[in-house]
């Protein structure tokens, strides 16, 4: 016998009357007097396989005693049964147990019972057999799929950057130390400086997807100590250039998700509008105001609280840039406009109160990147390698960093940013 020949999506009309193998774990069993309805569920739905006492009474016998969430493959004929949710049922010929779950169940997989956030995670394997987490992680992956397809379409090319590092990227402590031999080095906060370099060798437009770690130590429900980043960086180009990608980015983002993950979208309950392009644009300054008129404290030239953006989500709804910003807010590497150089090309993507991206125009001048460092009290002599690009050739360019679990975040309304992690890594958790 074999384990599957078909998965719940994949069963039509013309499966009717017809023999086939299903696969799954036992989501439930109901016995009505010498019937018995079994709910398999696999990767794309539910199967009911409905077994009958006069059809084969030990098959019956067999099924029934299986536990909840107990892997089993059932061999049987398709029928049309338009009470059973799937229009269908499978009257089983054979049944295979292939594997036995262990009771009572830890968590719970369609129980009504709530379960605490902290014990889904502690046995997170299981927690994500719910249909509602697939679905967040199913749109993760559409949401991957068109940033690379997107960024190709682009012209660039996708790259993988060192994730152990022997210097800060942005300066700093916030660093996660890893013994590396007989040397101290850390895990990359970003590859912001790698990136960069790539702009010195005439490929001109890169990309990568990959983790990123933050030894910061936030407990909150929109911080992780590991994520994922995607990253670009184009050359001959400035901050308008890279905010204009990174508009059609999150454009095809929606678009292949309402397209391919309707089913997702509905077990979710959420409906997501593509959002309409240019996006509002507003300088930091501006933005200043805007709070200060709604009697909350803000400094200019500092970074904006969180009460702030709440007080600009009052007004700036959706998708919105603020731009422009106080060149002492942001790293060494982002260029300050020529003609002021107090203010810098520099950009924050937000939606309503949340921050989703940061991305600048960045310095690409040798002597005055070591100027910013110094002035950020870092040393040029330990950013050596970083520097030696600058100094053989090296064009204007901009680029952007996007936090693949904020703006799953977004798009699906998680109440907590870890809902969006297949197993999350915070200040408290490093198990399982």
């Amino acid at each position: 016998m074999r384990l599957r020949t078909k998965y719940s999506s994949e069963i039509t009309e013309n499966d009717y009357n017809k023999n086939v193998v299903v696969a799954g774990w036992v989501q439930d069993v109901r016995k009505l007097g010498s019937i018995s309805f079994i709910q398999l569920r696999d990767r794309d739905g539910i199967i009911q396989v409905t077994a009958l006492k006069k059809e084969n009474p030990e098959m019956l016998k067999k099924l029934t005693g299986v536990p909840r969430e107990s892997v089993i493959s059932v061999e049987g004929v398709v029928k049309e049964n338009k009470e059973a949710k799937a229009g269908f049922e499978v009257i089983p010929r054979d049944v295979k147990i292939i594997n036995s779950a262990k009771t009572p169940l830890p968590i719970g997989v369609v129980d009504k019972v709530d379960t605490d956030f902290e014990t889904r995670l502690n046995h997170r394997f299981m927690d994500l057999r719910k249909p509602e987490a697939q679905a967040v992680f199913k749109l993760r992956h559409t949401l991957l799929k068109a940033v690379r397809e997107e960024l190709v379409s682009e012209g660039f090319v996708e790259i993988h950057t060192p994730k152990i590092v022997a210097t800060a990227t942005e300066g700093g402590t916030n660093l996660f130390p890893v013994q590396y031999f007989e040397k101290k080095a850390f895990l990359n906060q970003s590859p912001q400086l790698y990136k960069q370099m790539m702009m010195a060798t005439g490929l001109d437009r890169v990309f990568e997807v990959g983790p990123a770690f933050r030894a910061e130590e936030h407990d909150t429900i929109r911080h992780l100590n590991e994520f994922t980043s995607i990253d670009m960086e184009m050359a001959f180009a400035d901050e308008e250039d890279v905010m204009k990608i990174l508009e059609k980015v999150i454009q095809k983002m929606i678009s292949m998700v309402n397209n391919e993950n309707k089913k997702e979208l509905s077990i979710l309950n959420i409906k997501i509008p593509v959002p309409e392009t240019p996006f509002k644009r507003v300088n930091y300054s501006e933005c200043v105001e805007l709070i200060k008129s709604k009697n909350i404290g803000v400094t200019d030239g500092e970074d904006f609280s969180m009460e702030a953006t709440k007080a600009l989500a009052e007004e700036l709804k959706g998708f919105y840039f603020i731009t422009s910003w106080p060149t002492k807010t942001k790293p060494f590497y982002v260029q300050p406009f020529e003609n002021n150089p107090e203010i810098c090309r520099a950009f924050d993507l937000m939606y309503d109160e949340k921050e989703v991206t940061s991305g600048a125009q960045r310095v690409h001048d040798a002597n005055l990147l070591k100027e910013r460092m110094k002035d950020q009290g870092l040393s040029p002599e330990n950013f050596r390698y970083y520097l030696e690009s600058f100094e053989y050739g090296m064009p204007p360019h901009a680029g952007w960093g996007l936090g693949v679990e904020r703006m799953l975040t977004i798009l699906t309304n998680a109440k907590n940013i870890r809902e969006c992690v297949l197993f999350p890594r915070d200040r408290r958790r490093l198990i399982p």
